[in-house]
C-alpha cells in the first residue's frame, strides 16, 4: 500500500493554515473568523497526524484529540459570544464588538 509522503502532508497543512490565517485577517464577520480558526486548528491536527504516521508513533493522534477538544471548546464559547453579540448589537461585525462598553 502506497503512503503519502510527509512533505505533501505538511505542505497541505501549511496551505490550510495560511488560508485560515488569511480568512482571520481579511474578513470581519465573526462567523467566518471562527471558521478560519477551525481551519487553522485542523491544519495543525493534520500536521500532528502526518508526523506521527511518519515516525510510526501514536503521539500525533493523541495530540489531534487534544486539538479536537480545544476546537470543541472554542466553538462552544465562540457561538455563545456570537449569540450574545447578535442579541445586543443586532450585527455580527467584528468592529461592532470592539465598540461594546461595560
Amino acid at each position: 500500500m502506497a503512503t503519502i509522503p510527509l512533505e505533501h502532508s505538511l505542505v497541505l497543512a501549511g496551505v490550510l493554515f495560511g488560508l485560515g490565517t488569511l480568512g482571520l485577517l481579511v474578513r470581519r464577520n465573526l462567523v467566518v473568523v471562527l471558521m478560519s480558526i477551525e481551519v487553522m486548528l485542523n491544519a495543525a491536527g493534520l500536521a500532528f497526524v502526518a508526523a506521527g504516521a511518519r515516525f510510526g508513533e501514536p503521539d500525533g493522534q493523541v495530540f489531534f484529540l487534544l486539538v479536537l477538544a480545544v476546537a470543541a471548546a472554542e466553538v462552544a464559547v465562540g457561538l455563545a459570544l456570537l449569540l450574545a453579540l447578535r442579541h445586543k448589537m443586532d450585527t455580527l461585525d467584528a468592529d461592532a464588538a470592539s465598540a461594546m462598553r461595560g
